[in-house]
């Protein structure tokens, strides 16, 4: 089969390799229909992950279609359409019995090495995938949605989706998106479905602020005046909540500052920092509530599919270009440069 695998900062490969076998009584082997590159596939693509493992099979978003099941699996049988949870979780322990599957033990990205939980497991960026604990970690598509539709289902909108979930995004309120990127387009549209009178779109490229404005938001340029525009568009107060997408201090830094006074700040960014410096005095004067999320398919798919399956919301809008897996590297080189919003590949 074809596989897309990293071999060092700035070179990846289609490379064939074997169809993967399964390992346990829990596991399925799914073929991909359709796969994506994700935001967070171009930190080792940047070389930004030291000790990431040559020859990793990349990928960590796609639907498919059972091919075979182990004795364990009870969920599901060859030919059903699936998409894919990019976190694997047991779905029995603990956390995950709480719906926190991020803390699970066995925790997993597809496709990233080691970086998340201690055992790597191979990507969807290929023609099959080997699916752990498989009854926890698909989900089946329903007709009525399309195997692109529910791609987004199994990372960037269920990520969106929790930022303003775990926010507490409430009718009424004005909410600013910081990072009008993949995730932030979708946790804009997800304040929108929870009832948000006004979304701020905030970023400082011009074609990401278009996009946000095409679903309705007001954009908003990042600058030394925001603080001062986004009270002139509240009435002097400030965002009600803000949804932080982008991971990095300077910009989880400028949430604090437009948020309202008891107000909610959520990060949804991947954020890594250890020396961020905290605000306290201002968090502590405005009564702010600050939360993090990194955003759970396996929790909240079954809330998100019938709204895809409905028209609530049909997330394939971020898309803007699909490559077959065969050019992959190109898709990736693409996605990096900032051309492309969301880059779908086609086995």
């Amino acid at each position: 089969m074809k596989t897309l695998q990293w071999h060092a900062p700035y070179d990846v490969r289609v490379l064939d390799a074997p169809v993967p076998a399964l390992a346990g009584p829990g596991d399925a082997l799914v073929r991909v229909v359709r796969s994506a590159i994700c935001g967070t596939d171009l930190h080792p693509y940047r070389g930004e992950i030291p000790g990431f493992t040559p020859g990793t099979v990349t990928g960590h978003e796609f639907t498919g279609v059972v091919e075979e099941t182990g004795p364990g699996v009870r969920g599901f049988r060859p030919g059903d359409r699936v998409v894919a949870s990019d976190v694997i979780a047991c779905g029995g322990c603990w956390y995950c019995r709480r719906g926190w599957h991020y803390q699970c033990a066995e925790v997993g990205l597809f496709g990233y090495d080691t970086v998340v939980g201690s055992t790597a497991v191979a990507g969807g960026h290929a023609e099959y995938v080997r699916v752990p604990f498989a009854d926890t970690v698909l989900s089946p598509v329903p007709d009525g949605v399309t195997d692109e539709q529910a791609l987004f289902v199994g990372d960037i909108l269920a990520t969106g989706y929790a930022a303003a979930e775990r926010a507490g995004v409430r009718p009424g309120d004005t909410v600013a998106v910081v990072g009008c990127g993949p995730v932030g387009l979708m946790a804009l549209k997800a304040a929108e479905l929870m009832g948000a009178a006004r979304v701020l779109a905030i970023d400082p490229a011009p074609g990401r602020r278009a996009m946000a404005e095409a679903q309705g938001a007001v954009p908003l340029e990042t600058g030394d005046d925001l603080v001062e525009q986004v009270r002139e568009l509240t009435g002097g107060r400030g965002a009600d909540v803000v949804l932080e997408a982008v991971g990095v201090d300077a910009s989880l830094l400028s949430s604090l500052e437009i948020v309202r006074p008891c107000g909610t700040v959520c990060a949804v960014g991947a954020h890594a920092s250890a020396a961020m410096p905290m605000p306290t005095g201002l968090a502590f004067g405005k009564e702010l509530t600050l939360r993090f999320a990194v955003g759970d398919p396996i929790s909240s798919r079954d809330r998100l599919m019938p709204l895809i399956r409905n028209g609530r919301i049909d997330p394939t809008f971020v898309i803007s270009h699909r490559f077959p897996l065969a050019e992959a590297a190109e898709g990736f080189k693409v996605f990096d440069s900032g051309q492309a919003t969301k880059v779908v590949l086609v086995p």
